[in-house]
């Protein structure tokens, strides 16, 4: 359901702008002293714009422009989730699966993706640049540490999560990315829905963390 379509684009910006700033006016109260600033906490430099911290609406308003303008080029809001279905169904066919047992990857636009390279996928190129911003801008700010030395309860945590975010993904068409962030964005109700229960969600994950001694 699209807020847009039902309701005008004028009126359904209007309605989310309000939901937004209500969301964001509630978790301002319940964050007590643990909050953190907007802004360039302790004024601006030009060294921090390089190694950070970097403040969160900087970094909310370049997410907002990028998937506006992954929506111009790429002709689709961003999304992630696609691009590591496709590895993994590259992987499975290289080992052997046949892709015609799966109604998913028969005809369409799976099968053409399929079919060709990952740099011929938009998602998958913009994955491969996630991954190589993400590190560095890690480097810029002192924080890569890689270590080959990881305890049992945090692999474990993190291959049980990585199941369930993989296949929770799958069943709701995206994940915070492209089923909650660039389905709001484009005003549909299913983005929403997910914002509802991905909170429940973070919810439980966190207060699981001690059992993986996290």
């Amino acid at each position: 359901m699209s807020l847009g379509q039902n309701f005008g684009w004028s009126a359904a910006i209007a309605l989310q702008l309000a939901a937004l700033a209500a969301i964001y006016a509630g978790l301002h109260r319940l964050g007590g002293r643990n909050r953190r600033s907007l802004w360039w906490d302790g004024g601006f430099s030009p060294e921090r714009l390089f190694r950070g911290p970097w403040p969160l609406l900087l970094s909310a308003g370049l997410l907002a422009l990028f998937n506006w303008m992954t929506l111009l080029i790429a002709g689709h809001p961003w999304s992630i989730t696609w691009g590591f279905t496709l590895w993994g169904a590259k992987a499975a066919a290289a080992l052997g699966w046949n892709p015609a047992t799966s109604g998913f990857w028969v005809g369409g636009i799976q099968a053409r993706a399929l079919a060709q390279s990952i740099l011929a996928d938009v998602t998958s190129v913009m994955n491969i640049g996630i991954v190589i911003g993400a590190f560095a801008a890690a480097s810029l700010a002192g924080k890569v540490a890689p270590t080959v030395r990881i305890p049992v309860p945090s692999m474990l945590a993190a291959v049980i999560g990585g199941i369930l975010l993989g296949y929770g993904a799958r069943l709701a068409y995206g994940c915070n990315i492209g089923a909650m962030f660039s389905g709001i964005a484009s005003t549909s109700l299913h983005g929403w829905a997910w914002l509802v229960f991905g909170i429940a969600g973070n919810f439980v994950g966190v207060r699981l963390r001690p059992l993986f001694k996290l």
